[in-house]
Order: C-alpha cells, then structure tokens, then sequence
C-alpha cells in the first residue's frame, strides 16, 4: 500500500511541477515581450522613447515592490491561492493591455501584468519544497529556470512572429487567454503539499533521507532575519551588483535591444527576434555549465562570478566601439555570450546570497536581494529611453546610430560598476567534507 501511494506522489508531483512551470514560462514572456513589439508602439500611441521606457518598466517596479510581501501571502493564503488569483490579474492585464487604445490604459494593462505574475516564483519555490526532497530541489530550480528561458525564447522569436501574422493588439489578447487557461490548471491540479490530496508528507516517506527530522531549524522573526541582512557587508556588494547587472540585462536585452537591431541593422521585427531568442539561448544552455565551473572546476563563486562580468564588460566594449557592421553570426554570438555573462550568472548571485547566511533566514535574504534586479531593470529602462531621445531622430522617425552609440557606452559604464562590486564578494565556496 506504501509502495502504491509513494508511485502516486512521484507521478503526481511532476504534474504539479509542469503546471507551475507552464506560469513561469509566462512570467518571463510578459517580461521581455516588449523589445520586439516596442516600435509598435511607439508609433501607435505617438510617444516617446522615455515613456516607452517607462512603460516597460512598471512591470519592474510592480514587480519589486511585490517582493517583499510575497512571502507573507504564500504563509497566509496560501501558495495554490495566491498563484491562481494573481494570475488572475495577469491575465486581465495583457488582455487590457492589448485592447488599449490610449498610453494611459496600456499602462494600467502593464501594471496589473506586473502585480499579476509578481506572485508566481517565491509561491513556486514553497509548493516544490512540499513536493520534492532537499537534494532535488536545486535541480527542480535549475529545470524551472531553463523554463524561463524558454519563455524568453517566446518573448522574442515566437512573439515576433505572432505579431507579424495578427498584430500586436491581438498577440496580447492571446497570450491573456492562455494565461487563464493557466489559471484554471493551477486551480484544478496544484496543490500545496500532498497532505492535501490525503496522502503522507515527503518528510514522511523519506524522512531519513532528506534529513528534515535530524534537525529542527530555529526560528527567527521576520523582522530580526531582515535586519541581519541588510547588516551583513557582504551582502550590499551582491545587491549592489544585482542592481547595475539586471539593470543592463533588462534595460538592452528586455526592451532596447530589439529596436536598435531593427533601426541601426535594417532588420525586420522577425529577423530582430531572430536574434534575440540567442538570450533564451543562453538562459538554457547557460546556467548547468556556470554551476558546474563553480563547483567542480574553479571550486569557487567569487572566481567565475568576476570572470562572467569580465566578458561582460569585453563584450560591451566591442559592441562599443563596432555599434554597426557586424555579420549576423556575431551578432549571434554576442546576444549569445551577453545572456550568460548577464543573465545566467545571477546563479552565482543568489548561491552567494544563500550561502551567506544560515538557513533559517534563506527566504529572507533571498527575497531581499530579489528587490535589486529589478529596481535596476525599473530604473534603466526609462534611463535608456531619455538618451535616445536626447538625440534627434532619423527623416524615417527612427533612433539614430549616436544615440545607440550613447546606450550602449552607459551600458559599458555600468558593467565596470558591476565587475568592481563582484571584486568585492566574499568568497562563499566551502568544500565537501572527506
């Protein structure tokens, strides 16, 4: 009888794992869906760079500001609850957002985006310690990121050619429709922890295994936990990192990449998310090698987490002084190389942060430092789109190749600050007791 209902967990388990995936694929699609139809709509609503940046980064600041309480609703409603009625608002918003006729609704549709999917990660992360064991739930997150990147991959090539064939408004209408059908998966399948379809806990089944009932953690008040955090030295060079990093990963990548490929290169909006789907790329294939170098090759965080924000800085420097000219192979490559050396490397980041402190307060300085990446995402954004409209546009309406040449030197400036904030990381790496 064990044995059956042990098999009924591990197939279960999965279901609820693909369910919850499938919402994460949709938090990083809304996400980075805006670089490829940005030209849209800038040219339907009349508008600016500057307000187009800051378009795209309320979904940053809702999503900042969500953080922090994100963990409270999980303890108190419920982690099943408060993915399914955030989605919810998700849902709404793209649809609002689609069928919005001035800025001032699209903003609105944005907001709730933002709140909307704001609430799926840190719930996800409390079902899965439910339903997986410790020793597989770093590869439960490794799997669940690379979902992301693919949800980067829809963001861009696939929303490229969605736009193309129905055009923006109705892209996002779509996309708000299969986001409810998420919704009501959620609600129908996932539950918080097998106790609640009747069946033993996974501290129960494998209790010597995972060792939950060799230690009891202490508990420390919410409060204390956070300010043992911000007290700690260590952890504002990561944070400060975090910042400026995520800050040129969301700001070029998430937004302005795909413009500047479309008015500097010539290319079309396909061809455009052609190139960017190379970030999702990296996201993907990125992440398993870099956890790999750290652990078993370098032996150390600090060391391949100062060589990534290197090539960062090498990469922006090239691009800095050939803004214009390259083959499209090497374009390939540096939207290749730049989404690892800035996105697949905040591995390194959070596994520094985690490492930094002791168990009992891991969420606390997990979602603390989760405030930073996209404060640096809300403020570049708009910072990026006031440069380009600080310079006057082509007889076509479109950017030029100085104000590009501009954005991108802001952004090499920043990666000098993010590579001089990993320099001052504490080496966090402990190795395996013989």
């Amino acid at each position: 009888m064990t044995e059956d209902i042990t098999g009924k967990i591990m197939r279960f388990r999965w279901l609820v794992f693909l369910v919850l995936a499938l919402a994460y694929f949709f938090v990083y699609f809304h996400r980075l869906s805006l670089s490829v139809v940005a030209n849209d709509l800038i040219k339907d609503y009349q508008t600016t760079a500057s307000v187009m940046g800051l378009l795209g980064s309320t979904y940053f600041y809702c999503y900042a500001f969500m953080q922090f309480p994100a963990g409270l609703l999980s303890d108190s409603l419920g982690p099943r609850k408060s993915v399914t009625f955030f989605l919810i608002i998700a849902s709404v918003g793209s649809i609002i957002f689609g069928l919005a006729q001035t800025i001032k609704m699209a903003f609105v549709g944005r907001v709730l985006v933002g709140l909307g999917v704001s609430m799926v990660f840190i719930p996800t992360m409390k079902i899965l310690s439910q339903w997986f064991r410790p020793h597989e739930f770093a590869f439960m997150t490794g799997i669940l990121n690379a979902i992301g990147g693919m949800g980067v991959f829809a963001a861009t090539w696939l929303l490229a050619l969605m736009t193309l064939v129905f055009g923006w408004r109705v892209s996002f209408e779509v996309i708000g429709g299969c986001t409810f059908i998420i919704v009501v998966l959620v609600w129908l399948i996932v539950r918080d922890r097998p106790e609640d379809k009747g069946w033993p806990s996974i501290d129960e089944l494998f209790g010597e295994e995972s060792g939950k009932t060799s230690r009891t953690l202490k508990q420390i008040p919410l409060l204390e936990g956070a300010r043992r955090v911000v007290s700690e030295k260590y952890f504002w060079p990561v944070a400060i990192w975090f910042f400026f990093d995520c800050g040129i990963f969301f700001g070029f990548g998430g937004l302005w990449g795909g413009p500047y490929l479309m008015h500097v290169y010539g290319m079309t909006r396909a061809e455009a998310g052609t190139v960017l789907s190379m970030i999702a790329w990296g996201m993907i294939i990125g992440s398993p090698p870099l956890g790999f170098l750290s652990d078993k090759l370098m032996k150390s965080r600090k060391k391949p987490f100062i060589l990534c924000n290197t090539v960062l800085v090498i990469e922006l420097a090239f691009l800095s002084i050939y803004p214009i000219g390259l083959s499209r192979i090497t374009l390939y490559i540096l939207f290749f190389v730049f989404s690892i050396s800035a996105s697949s490397v905040v591995v390194l980041g959070f596994t520094i942060i985690k490492e930094l402190f002791p168990t009992e307060i891991a969420g606390t300085s997990t979602g603390l430092v989760n405030l930073f990446p996209f404060l640096g995402g809300a403020v570049f954004m708009p910072l990026l789109g006031r440069v380009l409209d600080a310079y006057p546009k082509s007889n076509t309406g479109e950017y030029t190749l100085e104000a590009y040449s501009m954005l991108i030197f802001i952004l090499l400036g920043a990666s000098m600050v993010s590579l001089v904030c990993t320099m001052f990381t504490k080496e966090t790496f402990k190795p395996k007791a013989p």
